[in-house]
């Protein structure tokens, strides 16, 4: 493959009307508040619609996301392939669920415009509708790698039909180590096909990445990683260990909403807790959450109902939630992209926003060092409980709220499902049918229904009367009682009962005892695997009588 060839980063400003965008997605853009193209999609869009392979390199939150979903669905619309059962046409690879759903909610209004479909795969969630959707027929997979080669290795999707490919944040898929998965994938992938790459930076492996996968692309590098934001203010607040949560409160305890980052997942629980039961309603976000509680949290936050999200790194890139006013790092990240990507969570779109970094006094030296690789000049105070700066950039106090937040409750199931006691299906009274049990076979009467059967013994209550009886064709030996009706005669080796109720002696015992209990005074124990030293089997013959055995040579 050839190198990226570079283009003039100045951009100058066009209508989507300019950019040959159909009138019907430009419809579905201004619904959704987008009427003028940000500068990456200035750059980009006449080159993907042309069909060109691409490199988009900016900054989280400088609108990467239409910059790709507008040429995926024209692109698709003007194809002369059609939809095909587990064949999709169109292939986004994301290193998130978070930024999978954050693409879905923005490309599925533009496909559903063109008729087409798109079905979203990721794992932590059941397969089975993912499944099911690819088998209906789909034309465009938005996936995590790790969920999209187990469906791919089970038979349920092939690669060979993609037309286009966008890999979305490249360099987060390869610090995630996706990338031999993601070179997997697009192997499966036709080679003419067309290939758009978005990235924040074009780090040593998304490099290589571009130079195997994308044939004579085009580089548009609108914004760097470490542009700063013009709308965006950074401060960084140093506290005693035993302010730091009081200041916290404070930053959090505004009207507006506020994105708090920790280090550990279990300090996100910890710090959501203490901050609701203070009545500043937040919820948690981290990675011991199930999909569905990380939806339901996200959505608390998204609509208001709370006011403060605290998450982990995991909502540092693909969470996109409008009007976020301050993003505060409770704890300083350790590599400076974590940092831009954090805050980039706030000031998108052309917004202010606030970025705030609470830093002990022991992390001086790592802040500045910190803030020093992402290319800031933060505004450093030392501050305490009460300080006027953090009323300033927090605003007014809100209300504090003692409800407990009412958080969306998970869809039941459609089809509801027998309990142990209760399977297979109800008859025209109402009462539930029992089907086959293991052993047994579907016959059909008469009738033409199906009805059980079974070569298994029929069941009873229990009582004498009612039990099977059979008859034994076994002849009765010589001097043996009589076998009474209903009942077995006793086999050989077994033990058996006298008409008066005593146990009578075993035949072919010895001693009339039982194996293994004691002989009868004055009598040995034999040899052998009845009760003797020896584990041999002994030589020495049983007596029928009562005799105690003896050798053979001393008879």
């Amino acid at each position: 493959m050839t190198p990226p060839v570079p283009t003039a980063d100045a951009v100058v400003p066009a209508s989507f009307a300019d950019l040959n965008i159909p009138p019907r997605l430009i419809e579905v853009l201004a619904g959704r508040g987008i009427t003028a193209p940000f500068p990456i999609q200035s750059a980009t869009l006449p080159d993907s619609l042309a069909g060109r392979d691409l490199l988009g390199r900016g900054r989280t939150g400088s609108g990467k996301t239409v910059a790709f979903s507008l040429p995926v669905a024209c692109r698709l619309a003007l194809s002369d392939s059609e939809r095909q059962p587990r064949r999709p046409r169109g292939l986004i690879l994301v290193p998130t669920r978070e930024l999978a759903v954050q693409v879905a909610d923005t490309l599925v209004p533009l496909c559903r415009a063109r008729g087409q479909r798109v079905v979203l795969v990721y794992g932590g969630v059941s397969q089975q509708p993912q499944v099911s959707a690819l088998h209906k027929g789909v034309d465009v997979v938005v996936a995590t790698p790790g969920r999209l080669e187990d469906l791919i290795d089970q038979g349920h999707c092939r690669l060979d039909a993609v037309e286009i490919t966008v890999l979305d944040e490249a360099d987060h898929l390869a610090d995630l180590g996706f990338l031999p998965a993601v070179r997997r994938l697009l192997d499966q992938t036709p080679q003419r096909s067309q290939r758009l790459l978005f990235s924040a930076t074009l780090d040593n492996d998304v490099d290589a990445l571009v130079r195997r996968y994308l044939n004579n692309p085009v580089t548009h590098a609108v914004d760097s990683a470490t542009s700063e934001v013009p709308a965006m203010a950074h401060h960084v607040f140093e506290v005693s260990s035993g302010d730091k949560a009081a200041v916290i409160r404070e930053l959090a305890s505004g009207e507006g909403r506020a994105l708090l980052f920790t280090r550990t997942k279990y300090g996100a629980k910890k710090l959501a807790t203490q901050l609701t039961r203070s009545g500043i309603p937040s919820v948690e976000l981290h990675g011991n959450l199930s999909q569905a509680a990380r939806s339901r949290n996200l959505a608390a936050f998204s609509d208001g109902r709370a006011r403060v999200l605290v998450a982990t790194d995991i909502a540092a890139r693909g969470i996109h939630v409008d009007d976020i006013g301050l993003v505060v790092h409770v704890d300083p990240p350790a590599e400076h992209k974590a940092y831009l990507h954090r805050s980039g969570r706030t000031a998108r779109a052309g917004a202010d926003g606030v970025v705030v970094t609470v830093m002990l006094p022991n992390q001086r030296r790592d802040v500045k060092q910190l803030t020093r690789a992402a290319g800031i000049n933060p505004v450093m105070t030392v501050v305490a409980p009460g300080n006027p700066l953090v009323r300033e950039l927090v605003g007014p106090e809100a209300a504090r709220v003692t409800t407990p937040i009412v958080l969306d409750e998970p869809k039941p199931s459609s089809r509801p499902r027998p309990s142990s006691r209760s399977r297979g299906p109800r008859s025209a009274d109402g009462a539930r049918q029992r089907g086959p049990r293991q052993g047994e076979r579907r016959r059909s009467d008469d009738n033409g229904t199906d009805a059980a059967s079974s070569h298994r013994r029929p069941r009873t209550s229990g009582r004498p009367d009612e039990r099977p009886r059979r008859e034994d064709s076994r002849p009765a030996r010589e001097g043996s009682r009589p076998v009474r009706e209903g009942s077995r005669p006793a086999r050989e080796g077994e033990r058996s009962r006298r008409d008066d109720g005593r146990p009578q002696r075993r035949e072919g015992s010895e001693n009339g005892t039982r194996r293994g209990a004691a002989p009868a005074p004055g009598r040995r124990r034999p040899s052998g695997p009845s009760g003797g030293k020896g584990g041999a089997p002994s030589s020495r013959r049983p007596r029928t009588g009562g005799g105690s055995a003896q050798p053979r040579g001393r008879r």
